[in-house]
């Protein structure tokens, strides 16, 4: 029995888990990840994976191959949208404003937290447990804000006692603010500068 870490990444294996995808299937699920994320983001998660198969010019069937549910494909299009957040704060770690970089970040995930949100209602309403489902890619993210913090943090730009679990709770309620009331969001991400 092989450990999860000793197995080839999502992204990389069958919709059943136990091969390699072919470079064509691999485009080919990656093309229905783009589409489904930019549909999503512009008309719900209400939208059909019709549309989606459309947008990505696929037939439905090949996006019922890699996603065996519009659960699945919600799931599988939050866990990519957290992966490329990782990816976006880790390379903001050498920036030589660390106070900018850090605040400039905090800014893009609450800009884009209405559609996240809106995943992780839909995946919940359906008995997906979220946080279990971002798994790695939830976790990277926060190792990534960690060191975004904590370089912010050496600057003097961030109050030295807040940690990384305070931030994820400034996002989560800045995020929740931004959709009643976006003016107070600056408001919000300032307690987190020094006194």
């Amino acid at each position: 029995m092989t450990a999860a870490s000793d197995r080839p990444p999502r992204a990389s294996v069958s919709a059943a888990g136990d091969r390699p995808l072919r470079a064509d299937a691999r485009r080919n699920r990656a093309r229905v990840l783009d589409a489904a994320d930019e549909i999503f983001a512009t008309k719900g998660v209400g939208a059909s994976t019709e549309e989606v198969a459309k947008r990505a010019g696929v037939g439905v069937g090949t996006v019922f191959r890699h996603f065996p549910t519009k659960e699945a494909l919600l799931e599988a299009v939050l866990v990519a949208r957290f992966g490329r957040l990782a990816e976006e704060a880790r390379g903001l770690v050498g920036a030589d404003d660390a106070g900018a970089a850090f605040f400039g970040f905090l800014a893009a995930v609450v800009d884009q937290s209405a559609s996240k949100n809106a995943f992780a209602g839909a995946l919940a309403q359906a008995g997906v447990d979220v946080e279990a489902a971002l798994g790695r890619a939830g976790a990277e993210l926060w190792e990534a804000l960690g060191v975004l913090l904590t370089r912010a943090q050496a600057a003097g730009a961030v109050r030295p006692d807040a940690q990384v679990d305070q931030v994820v709770a400034v996002l989560v309620g800045a995020s929740r603010a931004a959709d009643y009331a976006p003016s107070a969001v600056p408001l919000i991400l300032d307690g987190l500068r020094p006194r």
